[in-house]
């Protein structure tokens, strides 16, 4: 393949030292490939491969790496967590093939298993690996990525450091119970109230394709008794929490699933995640 390279115009915006200097620009394959000005953006929304042919003079590309976000939990357990969250700058690369791994959203539930969601799986690109959304709980929330919603008077899950938020706290009256919502990127999910369930953590707006995408949000807490108000999902995908059942996820953002309410209330599924990867081409 023939070197990219670009010479005194480039040059005299700064990309070479001296007029008429010849600057190579990285060349890479794998996933839907847009531009956006003078960059290159390779969106993955399923396990590919991301493989650099050629190099360039920087070496280096900007990366988002979302995971799958966690499932709900159903007829009143807490919010799915949101999926881990990592992005960077500068982040240097070789001429090799990059396994890409993006994960998925854990499974909604019906109301025979005992009210835990799924937690999601992992998303990865090179040693950069992205943990995924804790499914709300039964109990306490699961840890992840952002931390699924507790229920009956119970905490919610861990987030993981850099990548999300902890789930928020149920509440429990009697036999009755009120769920947290799930962490996302940006809050944790909120605990719920004497008349309320938590809604979940919103997400993170990025710019990396050109255009501002908020992704990376918690899924609504739910309850047992539809007569407390469902929490709403976080912005950036979270799933809403409804009477009989709980949203879904929105795909590619890693946002947490609705918790089901009711007494039969089916949660929804987490969001699958992405990666996107991002550099100068010209």
């Amino acid at each position: 393949m023939p070197r990219v390279t670009s010479s005194a115009v480039n040059s005299a915006r700064g990309y070479g030292l001296n007029a008429g200097v010849a600057i190579e620009y990285m060349v890479a394959t794998g996933g839907t490939i847009t531009t956006d000005g003078d960059f290159k953006v390779h969106t993955f929304t399923g396990s590919s491969t991301f493989t650099v042919t050629q190099l360039g003079d920087d070496g280096t590309v900007e990366y988002l790496v979302i995971a799958g976000g966690g499932g709900g939990g159903p007829r009143g357990g807490g919010g799915g967590g949101a999926g881990g969250y990592r992005a960077a700058t500068g982040f240097g690369v070789t001429e090799t093939g990059y396994s890409i791994t993006v994960g998925s959203g854990g499974a909604g539930q019906s109301n025979s298993n005992d009210d835990i969601g799924i937690s999601g799986t992992n998303s990865v690109f090179s040693s950069i690996t992205s943990i995924a959304g804790g499914g709300g709980g039964s109990s306490t929330g699961l840890v992840g990525g952002s931390g699924g919603g507790g229920t009956r008077g119970n905490a919610g899950g861990a987030g993981t450091s850099g990548q999300g938020n902890a789930g928020g706290t149920g509440a429990s009256s009697g036999t009755d119970r009120r769920s947290g919502g799930g962490g996302g990127k940006s809050a944790v999910g909120a605990n719920a109230t004497g008349s309320a369930n938590g809604n979940g953590g919103n997400g993170l707006a990025s710019s990396i394709t050109g255009s501002s995408v908020t992704r990376g949000g918690g899924g609504g807490g739910g309850s047992y008794d539809t007569g407390y108000t469902p929490g709403s999902g976080g912005t950036g995908g979270g799933g809403n929490s409804v009477s009989g059942g709980g949203d879904n996820g929105t795909t590619n953002t890693g946002g947490g699933g609705g918790a089901g309410t009711g007494t039969s209330g089916t949660s929804g599924t987490g969001g699958s995640g992405i990666v996107i990867i991002r550099y100068q081409f010209q």
